[in-house]
This record gives structure tokens, C-alpha cells and sequence, in this order.
């Protein structure tokens, strides 16, 4: 029910909420301190592990929820140096030497598009033509951007 990807340079989601049967517009890519991070899965568990993630990390307060075998959140996060891990189940997170990673029900063809050459906000939208459970426009985060307010 989400697509998030990495192209190396920007993070993209799409816009997609699932309630039942009804359709909603939410927003799944945020910048937290100096990274940039996205939650794919359902999103009270999704928001519940990025309110951890904000709070500093600590293993010893990691989401209780999060350990669940069936039902959890994956935290996709990019450090300022570029490198990706996804927390899962456990407060230890998986890192990854790939330059472009993808998450969520549409991965699959987000990574078809970003091998193909298109970059990360395209692939989102690749996977929203494709995936019936991804839409609603695309957010993008680059790692390096400044914000304004």
C-alpha cells in the first residue's frame, strides 16, 4: 500500500492511504534530524516507529508493536552520508550498499524504473500506474536540500 524509493540523491513516495475500503491522502517521507526517512506497512505502526526514530533511537524504547512477525512497519531511512537502512522488526537496522532501494507494495516496479534509468520520483510514479494500491500524487525529499520556511 505504499511505494517509497531511493535513487541515490532523492527520496520518493507516493501519496496513497488505505482505511478498509476508503481512499486517502497522506504524506509517508519525512526529514528527521539530518536524515531523511519513510514508513511503508500500515501506518499506525508506521507512525508509531518514526516517533521512535525522532526520540533518538534507543533500543530500549523501540516500539513493542514492532515486534510482531505479521504485523509491522518498515522504517526506511537514509543517512547524511547516503547510506540506507530499513528498521523492521527489531531496533538493530539492516544497512545496504546499494545506491537505490525501494519499499513497499510497489518496490518492485519502482526498481524495474530506477534500473531502467528513471529517477526516484518517476519510479513512484511508475509503480502508481501499476500497483492498484499506490497513487495520489508523489512527495520527494532530496538529501541534500536545503529547507525553507
Amino acid at each position: 500500500m505504499t511505494v517509497i524509493a531511493w535513487d541515490g540523491e532523492t527520496l520518493a513516495a507516493d501519496k496513497r492511504a488505505c482505511i478498509g475500503s476508503l481512499l486517502a491522502t497522506t504524506t509517508k517521507i519525512f526529514r528527521v534530524r539530518d536524515c531523511l526517512v519513510g514508513y511503508s506497512g500500515d501506518a499506525c505502526f508506521g507512525e508509531e516507529v518514526l516517533a521512535w526514530f525522532r526520540a533518538g533511537e534507543d533500543p530500549a524504547t523501540f516500539p513493542a508493536c514492532q515486534r510482531d512477525k505479521d504485523d509491522y512497519a518498515v522504517l526506511l531511512v537514509i543517512r547524511p552520508n547516503g547510506k540506507v537502512q530499513r528498521y523492521e522488526r527489531t531496533p538493530h537496522p539492516i544497512s545496504f550498499d546499494n545506491r537505490r532501494h525501494a519499499t513497499g507494495s510497489g518496490r518492485d516496479f519502482a526498481m524495474a524504473a530506477m534500473h531502467l534509468g528513471f529517477n526516484a520520483a518517476r519510479a513512484v510514479q511508475v509503480a502508481s500506474d501499476l500497483a492498484c494500491d499506490c497513487g495520489d500524487g508523489v512527495d520527494t525529499l532530496r538529501l541534500d536540500a536545503e529547507e525553507v520556511f
